[in-house]
């Protein structure tokens, strides 16, 4: 009887903690894992389409190419395709993709997105705070 008690209370943590990401808010700043850029993300249209930003850029000088992005749209309205998913058009640096952003948890999420459907790459994204 106690197993069966360790495995409920086991069960109900899990479910816990997934309802917790599903109610999740993409609202907020997100640094990429590389550290060098970071997007504004919020939620628009009918408050399940994501929006997102080019909001900074480090002082890497390769960086310096990036800069006319900058404050210019990298989402807009894309479409929430399940909790904490959304799937869409999406433009990075000038290239236009086709991507997915994925909530994992409050803090983190990936971006899947790509360019010409051959050339695909992944990105973490943490939630930024200073």
């Amino acid at each position: 009887m106690v197993r069966n008690m360790f495995g409920v209370a086991a069960s109900l943590m899990m479910l816990a903690s997934s309802a917790g990401a599903a109610h999740a808010s993409p609202n907020g700043v997100w640094e990429l894992e590389s550290r060098d850029t970071r997007i504004q993300l919020a939620l628009c249209g009918d408050g399940t389409q994501l929006c997102g930003t080019l909001v900074w850029l480090s002082d890497v000088d390769y960086n310096e190419q990036y800069k006319p992005f900058l404050n210019a749209p990298v989402a807009n309205g894309i479409k929430q395709t399940s909790p904490n998913r959304w799937k869409g058009a999406m433009q990075l640096f000038g290239y236009k993709m086709t991507g997915t952003i994925t909530q994992r948890s409050e803090t983190q999420m990936t971006l899947q997105g790509c360019a010409f459907l051959v050339v695909c790459k992944s990105y973490e994204m943490f939630k930024y705070s200073e």
